[in-house]
């Protein structure tokens, strides 16, 4: 089998923090990811291969096992474990019977894979026991994915479908997932190894900038526009919500930037329903163009009032 180098994958050194892993995997995931290449087959192949290197290198005790092991680290430990197992059984089987088994070669009725055999060579030599199989169960490889939402969709409990493994898969999104937050779905991964479980589908939710609000935590940040009599003599304005338009009375003698507070008008709280963080609205004063002469003149009168 073929090494596989996940570093190289991902553009990073051996020495990439969590961080720079981080950054590198989503830049390439938006660039490469099904929905923007649409009949891409290459593309589809380096998204296949960034998830899985993402897979191994983000999580700290995966990429310790990679390092050790290479892209075999999955199983690595379990074979290690066998052959110590074996190589107990051979040794205590030697002890007690003279002459022991010194040089010998158990290759014939051998009963660990290719895959195994790939990495170590068949190192040890050691094949079946008398007490049966030595392969283990192991569990499939897990599988890593993006779900782009708007902020809009991301305020909503609603119902998305996948296709894994040729599987239809429906999973229930609740309303106030975040930016880079990620789900487990037990079982949708690859298929297992000798019987063993399936890994699991991890989904990472990506929601790109809004381009009316701004999200900090479960409030939101916006901003409306007023013209300057609004400002000074006070008024009324529209202001977009995640629910649609409301009034809001503007105080007499309104400031440029000044901002005010819709409480229970933001983002709704993770799995906490009926809960919302706060709308904060920053007023952003137009002054008035194009004056005619008489304006100008009310404008002077009131300078030098």
């Amino acid at each position: 089998m073929a090494y596989i180098d996940y570093y190289k994958i991902l553009g990073v050194d051996k020495t990439a923090t969590q961080e720079d892993i981080k950054k590198a995997y989503r830049k390439l995931a938006r660039k490469l990811h099904p929905d923007l290449n649409p009949d891409d087959k290459e593309a589809e192949r380096k998204f296949k291969e960034i998830n899985e290197a993402n897979e191994v290198l983000s999580n700290p005790e995966n990429r310790a096992k990679y390092d050790k092991y290479g892209e075999h680290w999955k199983h690595g430990e379990e074979y290690e474990k066998a052959q110590q197992q074996q190589q107990r059984q051979y040794q205590n089987y030697g002890n007690d019977h003279s002459g022991g088994f010194s040089g010998a070669d158990f290759g014939e009725g051998e009963d660990f894979s290719d895959f195994f055999q790939s990495m170590f060579g068949g190192a040890g030599g050691f094949g079946r026991s008398s007490r049966g199989s030595s392969s283990g169960k192991f569990k499939g490889q897990d599988v890593h994915a993006e779900l782009n939402l708007s902020l809009r969709d991301a305020a909503t409990t609603h119902q998305q479908t996948f296709d894994i493994n040729g599987k239809k898969v429906r999973i229930t999104i609740p309303a106030g997932v975040y930016d880079g937050q990620q789900i487990k779905l037990k079982g949708h991964g690859g298929p297992g190894h000798n019987g063993g479980p399936n890994g699991d589908l991890y989904i990472t939710f990506n929601i790109p900038a809004d381009p009316n609000f701004e999200r900090i935590g479960d409030d939101l940040k916006t901003s409306v526009t007023i013209d300057l009599y609004t400002a000074v003599l006070g008024g009324d304005v529209k202001v977009n919500t995640l629910n649609g338009n409301v009034n809001l009375k503007v105080k007499p003698e309104t400031q440029n930037g000044m901002t005010v507070r819709l409480k229970g008008k933001g983002f709704p709280v993770y799995k906490k329903e009926g809960q919302f963080g706060d709308l904060f609205v920053t007023y952003d004063v137009k002054l008035p163009a194009n004056l005619t002469d008489k304006q100008k003149q009310l404008f002077e009168q009131l300078k030098n009032s």
